[in-house]
């Protein structure tokens, strides 16, 4: 993808691994003091369809949605997106029983 592709004018993250620094409190301002890492961990489909990246920072557990820029590694959007799907929040075995 070019980088003029959208959702890159502004990026805050890295387009092959998705993780980002944490650097602002509110989005452009540049206040945060952490300036930690940001993981992504989740993938969230907006009202409009367009999907962001859920970051938590590494060391303040504060949460950013970022947007999904066009240049972004699918692979590693389409891994982040289906992690739950790997890791349901309880045993494979009950659906033996129904």
């Amino acid at each position: 993808m070019p980088a003029d592709a959208p959702g890159t004018a502004h990026r805050n993250h890295c387009p092959t691994c998705l993780w980002s620094r944490h650097l602002d409190d509110t989005p452009g301002d540049g206040a945060a003091e952490c300036a930690s890492g940001m993981a992504p961990i989740a993938i969230h489909a907006r009202h409009d369809g367009e999907w962001a990246i859920i970051h938590r920072c590494t060391a303040c557990g504060t949460l950013n949605a970022n947007r999904v820029a066009g240049d972004d590694n699918p692979l590693t959007l389409m891994r982040l997106a289906v992690a739950p799907l790997a890791r349901p929040p309880f045993p494979l075995d009950y659906f033996v029983q129904l």
